[in-house]
Parts: C-alpha cells; sequence; structure tokens
C-alpha cells in the first residue's frame, strides 16, 4: 500500500475517467495517438477500458503529468483514479504537492527528450506550474504567447477550448441542452473569466454520448465543447480554483514579457 492507501490493482475507474476527458482533443486529432474508438469504447462503458493504459501511454503531455503525479504522490499506477481526476480537474490528491516542486519533476522527467512540444517548460517557467491540465494549456502549450502577437481571437478560442470548463445545465430539449458557464476573455492585456452566460451544447455527435441521460441541474464539465463527466460541489470548486490560479500566473508572465518588450524598459 502507498501512504495514500493505494491498492495495488489497476484502477479501472481512472482508465474511464482518462477516456471521458481525453477522448475529445484525440477524436479532433489534437492529442495522443489515432486510436478514439479505444477512448469511445472506455468513456461509454467502464468495463471497456482494458485498451486505455497503451493509449494513455502515448498522450505525450498527459502521460508525463500522470507519472509524475504517481511517483510525488506515492500512488503506484498513473491511472489510479484520484490522479486522473486531479489531473483534468485540479485540486484532490495534486494539490497536496507543492506546484514547484512538481514543475522541477516535470522539467527533470521532460529535460531529456524535450523538443518543440515542450519548448516552453524551462527553469523561469515553474513559477505557474501546477500538477493539472490548466498549467499544461496555459503555460506549456504557446497559445497564450500568441494572445498578443496575432489577431487574438484563435488563440483565446484554443484555451477555452482546451481548457476543462464547468457548467451547469439549465434545460434539455431533444439532443442539445443549454448551459451556463463562464467562458475566457482577453481585453488585450489581461485573461479573464467572463460572467455565466448560456450556451447550447449538443448530448451527442455522430451518435456518440458519454452523458445519455444529462439533465437539468446537472453540473457539467465541457473539453473542447464535448460533454465529459457530471461534476460534483467539490469538483467545480477545485476546477474553478485552479483556473483562476492559472489565469493569475499567467497574466504576471505576459505582463512581465509586456515591460520587457516596451522600449526603455531596463526589465
Amino acid at each position: 500500500m502507498s501512504p495514500l492507501g493505494a491498492p495495488l490493482v489497476e484502477d479501472t475507474r481512472g482508465a474511464w475517467l482518462f477516456a471521458r476527458y481525453a477522448y475529445a482533443p484525440n477524436k479532433l486529432g489534437y492529442c495522443g495517438p489515432p486510436d478514439s474508438g479505444t477512448l469511445a469504447d472506455a468513456g461509454s462503458v467502464p468495463s471497456a477500458t482494458a485498451d486505455v493504459r497503451a493509449v494513455a501511454r502515448r498522450f505525450s503531455g498527459a502521460w508525463p503529468y500522470l507519472e509524475v503525479l504517481a511517483k510525488l504522490t506515492g500512488l503506484e499506477d498513473p491511472l489510479d483514479s484520484r490522479l486522473v481526476e486531479s489531473y483534468w480537474l485540479g485540486g484532490g490528491v495534486g494539490a497536496q504537492i507543492s506546484p514547484r516542486a512538481f514543475g522541477e519533476e516535470l522539467l527533470a522527467r521532460i529535460a531529456p527528450q524535450a523538443g518543440h512540444y515542450w519548448a516552453h517548460l524551462t527553469p523561469e517557467l515553474l513559477d505557474e506550474a501546477a500538477g493539472d491540465h490548466c498549467f499544461h494549456v496555459f503555460g506549456v502549450y504557446p497559445w497564450s504567447r500568441l494572445l498578443t502577437t496575432v489577431a487574438h481571437e484563435h488563440p483565446l478560442h484554443v484555451l477555452d477550448s482546451c481548457r476543462i470548463r464547468w457548467g451547469t445545465v439549465l434545460s434539455r430539449h431533444d439532443g442539445e441542452i443549454i448551459v451556463r458557464s463562464r467562458r475566457l476573455t482577453w481585453n488585450g492585456s489581461e485573461l479573464a473569466l467572463a460572467e455565466s452566460t448560456e450556451e447550447r451544447v449538443a448530448v451527442a455527435v455522430d451518435g456518440l454520448s458519454f452523458l445519455p441521460d444529462v439533465a437539468p441541474g446537472d453540473q457539467v464539465a465541457l473539453h473542447w465543447q464535448w460533454l465529459c463527466d457530471r461534476l460534483s460541489d467539490d469538483q467545480v470548486t477545485g476546477l474553478e480554483a485552479s483556473t483562476l490560479r492559472q489565469i493569475e500566473v499567467t497574466n504576471r508572465r505576459l505582463a512581465r514579457e509586456r515591460e520587457a518588450a516596451t522600449p526603455g524598459s531596463t526589465g
């Protein structure tokens, strides 16, 4: 047993959770191997998770995070459900780890294979580090750095779609639900979360849904406009806290970069 009481058996719920959150970007061709069928099956049927581990290992972003989280928490299995939930949603067991310690361990883990994908994971980024997907979206991916160098609409859309969003289902009409959520905004110098607005979300895409019985009142997680799972109050709280923290530290970096680029700045 680990210090946190991890059972030495495969955690099928962890594989199921991984499939639910990883499916959408994988289906779109953004992350992981071209094997969205395995994730689709596993996300729909918890008993169909046997092949998820082989697929998860080929996610060049998520898998190293899960390995580092496993090492630092003492949980043996990177697909332990507690680690998978903490990675995608923030909070949980990952919140017990020093963010900087996580960043240093991730940097050491990645250094031997660092390439273009990890170009922005440097010692200078460690103040932003966290053992969750939100850090990867805002810190490791390049998109926050493109907000001021190109038309901001596309980078903002990617950041908002790639982060895990939370929302409340207000109503359901046939194959669509109305969700109230907070979208990401950019005012030319800072990122923020807007006041809650309503949006339409498809319950199923191409006949597939992970939440076919979603109903008004449910709190849900969205990833690339895909319904991943229901969320508890505690999960929403953790996801909101990790998101706001990441936005704050990202804004600090952008301010430093803006100041350094100002003529006459002493940097």
